[in-house]
């Protein structure tokens, strides 16, 4: 899978806030600074979590399916009402495929 360079460093950073974190989170309970230094440790640790989560579904160029069926279905509707109106039906479908097959291509 192609990861662009920015999520990879957002991986990187969140990784290093993680494992920071933990170590932050052992040695201030060992020390016992149980109120305040755990409880920031531990936030931070989760925003770089939520960060994480956020970053990667933006990245991610996969659709939800429900989403692909319901584009086969306006393009279903826009072959018909252009079949409706004249068009070769047979000319129309190949011009379709050609541009999948494009866009396949370009990503």
């Amino acid at each position: 899978m192609n990861v662009p360079s920015s999520l990879r460093v957002i991986r990187w950073v969140c990784a290093v806030v993680f494992v920071c974190g933990i170590a932050g989170i052992i040695v201030s309970s060992i020390n016992g600074n149980n109120e305040g230094w755990v409880v920031t440790i531990g936030l931070t640790t989760t925003l770089a979590a939520i960060t994480l989560i956020i970053a990667s579904t933006v990245a991610s160029r996969l659709r939800i399916p429900a989403f692909n069926e319901v584009a086969a279905e306006k393009l279903e509707s826009l072959i018909a009402t252009e079949v409706a109106n004249g068009a070769d039906e047979d000319s129309l479908r190949e011009i379709v495929r050609r541009a999948v097959e494009l866009g396949r291509q370009s990503s």
